[in-house]
């Protein structure tokens, strides 16, 4: 009997499916991408049914499902609504990495703990961490990943503290983590938060400098800065793309080091890639988020 092709169905809320996905999904091995736009949870079981149904017992295990949008809340919910759709024998592999804030956020946490570990001896549970840009997806998924890990993380936006706080609030409720918010609208609300921070994450928009060399100078227990923007000028001054543990200029601490985005990216793109390929080759079915994409971007980078 003929092998039937691998097909994903790929998810989105949103008007588009992102490019960056598809190419990867293609590269992973699937054979068959099948996008659909403007998705509301309400649709989820129907569609999932739609294609665990057509297939046979043996087809399922070459279909499976990708859930991608910006909101990780909703992309959660997705996940869990497709899971529950399932009727067996008629069981397919969901992942859900919206805005690949699920995949970045597992890379640039895995990076700095690595660095953690291999520069200064230390653990998350002996660290607190800052989060810039922490209210959005990259930001909150970075924040609640840390949290789970054992970091004492602090989500920062830069207009509201209202808006940290319920985030924080919310994502603790739901995922058992302990994060709290802030807010830094200025440098010097920056260099406060900064001055005790033994971790910086910079997550936020691109092209934005958040950090300056003079507020870096306020960092007095700085050990590892990481930075996801890759578009000049980048978050964090003093640290370049392909920078993995390299000493921080600028930093207060003389053995403080930095990571860079392409060093981040190169990780992210492993682990999506690896993901993807698990839900071809697994005989049970997976249900993969940001938990998933966390422990295997740790094999990555701590193997």
């Amino acid at each position: 009997m003929e092998k039937k092709r691998s097909i994903l169905h790929m998810f989105d809320p949103m008007p588009n499916n992102s490019p960056f996905d598809i190419n990867m999904a293609l590269d992973a091995g699937f054979d068959v991408l099948m996008p659909y736009n403007n998705v509301k949870l309400d649709n989820v079981n129907g569609l999932t049914q739609d294609a665990i149904f057509s297939r046979g017992p043996s087809g399922v295990k070459r279909t499976a499902i990708f859930i991608g949008g910006r909101d990780i809340g909703l992309a959660m919910d997705m996940l869990e609504s497709a899971k529950q759709a399932m009727v067996p024998p008629f069981v397919i592999s969901v992942l859900a990495d919206p805005s690949g804030a699920f995949t970045t956020a597992a890379a640039l946490v895995a990076c700095v703990e690595k660095e953690l570990k291999q520069k200064h001896g230390k653990e998350f549970k002996d660290c607190n961490a800052v989060v810039f840009g922490g209210t959005g997806a990259v930001g909150v998924t970075t924040g609640i990943i840390a949290s789970l890990a054992g970091l004492d993380t602090t989500l920062v936006d830069h207009l509201s503290a209202d808006t940290s706080n319920d985030l924080a609030r919310a994502y603790n409720r739901r995922f058992g983590c302990h994060l709290k918010g802030a807010v830094a609208v200025s440098d010097a609300d920056k260099a406060g938060l900064i001055a005790d921070a033994d971790i910086v994450f910079c997550t936020a928009k691109a092209g934005v400098q958040v950090l300056t060399g003079e507020i870096l100078k306020k960092a007095g227990r700085l050990k590892v800065a990481a930075d996801i923007n890759a578009v000049p000028p980048l978050g964090i001054e003093g640290i370049k793309r392909s920078h993995f543990g390299e000493p921080l200029a600028f930093a207060g601490t003389p053995d403080a080091v930095g990571i860079g985005a392409l060093a981040v990216g190169n990780v992210k793109y492993q682990l999506q890639n690896s993901l993807l390929r698990s839900m071809l080759k697994t005989e049970e079915p997976v249900y993969l988020d940001f938990r998933a994409a966390f422990s295997k971007a740790r094999e990555i980078t701590q193997p």
